[in-house]
């Protein structure tokens, strides 16, 4: 069992660091930054000058440039997926007489998924312009907290609305920021955040009926097996019932890649799930992951070493739960002044 073993650590060290990830997020000082600091120090030294500068460099293009290369990996993880789910449990499903109708979910899902994924990509999350900023600055108005009155972007040369936020990755400004996603090379701003709640909804429902009918499969595989009656004789020579472990071993040496497939499917919908919990809550109280982050008080220590949080203003924008998320989905747009 020292392969199972293994895989244990591996995923209990994986939920370990998300944990630390959702506990100390945005915090200056973590337990995790200061390990990452300890092992640079460390290891800086002993590394040569050539490899740490390709790796700030690659670093930099990943997180700080816009790039396609988490699109394309997106894609491939998706791809292996449904290949692995179409060419071997696909089959066993239909053996098993689950219905055309079941089977055919995931598929749907997977379009609508693609659909959003390709607008969250492509549509304009509401750069500030030279032509909309009159409209834009009548939309919110200031809490004086977070946004003020007569604040210029220094990059943009404009006027910030309130609400809205550079991003240095895209390099504009952006109606109602939320946050840069990598993983559409995008901003999630005021026109594309339906696109974005609508495309975790349907990743998180596409991986949890991927896995629930997986599940199944491998379920029925082992009643059809016999091993929960079956028996081994160990090492002793005596003869041993076949345990449950006994039983994942065996999956895992009949069925390697659908199990590792199952394995991937429940990690991704445990951390896509909370993602889009907490979104869909961003969403109903009308608050951005922008102003969430700022509001809890996690601004930079050096320029602000006195700033404390301040939660008389946290829901400022919120206009009750349906009237949100009708905001949410009918965006508004900028008034544009005629000229008479």
């Amino acid at each position: 069992m020292d392969f199972l073993t293994l895989f244990a650590v591996y995923v209990a060290a994986v939920l370990t660091c998300i944990l630390f990830v959702c506990k100390y997020s945005g915090q200056q000082q973590t337990p995790f930054s200061v390990l990452c600091d300890s092992v640079a120090t460390v290891v800086a030294p002993m590394t040569p000058r050539w490899l740490q500068r390709c790796t700030q460099r690659t670093l930099h293009r990943l997180f700080h440039q816009r790039n396609n290369m988490f699109i394309y990996l997106h894609v491939l993880l998706e791809g292996a997926v449904y290949a692995e789910f179409t060419c071997e449990v696909f089959g066993f499903c239909r053996d098993m007489d689950t219905t055309l109708t079941h089977l055919s979910v995931p598929y749907v899902l997977l379009v609508l998924q693609t659909v959003f994924f390709y607008l969250c990509i492509k549509r304009d999350p509401g750069t500030v312009t030279k032509k909309k900023i009159s409209g834009l600055l009548s939309l919110y108005p200031y809490d004086g907290r977070l946004f003020h009155p007569g604040v210029s972007c220094e990059t943009c040369k404009l006027i910030k609305p309130a609400r809205s936020k550079h991003c240095g990755v895209c390099n504009r400004c952006v109606q109602r920021f939320d946050h840069h996603c990598v993983w559409v090379n995008n901003c999630i701003g005021a026109q594309n955040t339906r696109y974005f709640l609508l495309y975790l909804a349907s990743v998180c429902a596409a991986a949890g009926d991927v896995a629930v009918l997986t599940g199944d499969m491998l379920f029925h595989a082992v009643l059809r097996s016999g091993l929960l009656r079956a028996s081994y004789v160990d090492e002793y020579g005596e003869q041993q019932p076949a345990g449950p472990l006994f039983v994942v071993q065996h999956l895992f040496l009949t069925f390697p890649r659908i199990v590792f497939m199952l394995g991937f499917l429940a990690f991704v919908f445990v951390l896509l799930a909370g993602y889009a919990l907490f979104h869909f809550y961003l969403a109903v109280v009308n608050q951005t992951s922008n102003e969430w982050y700022k509001g809890r008080g996690y601004t930079c220590q050096r320029c602000h070493p006195h700033a404390a949080p301040d939660h008389s203003k946290r829901n400022y924008y919120s206009r009750g739960p349906l009237r949100n998320l009708l905001e949410i989905l009918l965006p508004p747009k900028p008034v544009q002044k005629k000229l008479s």
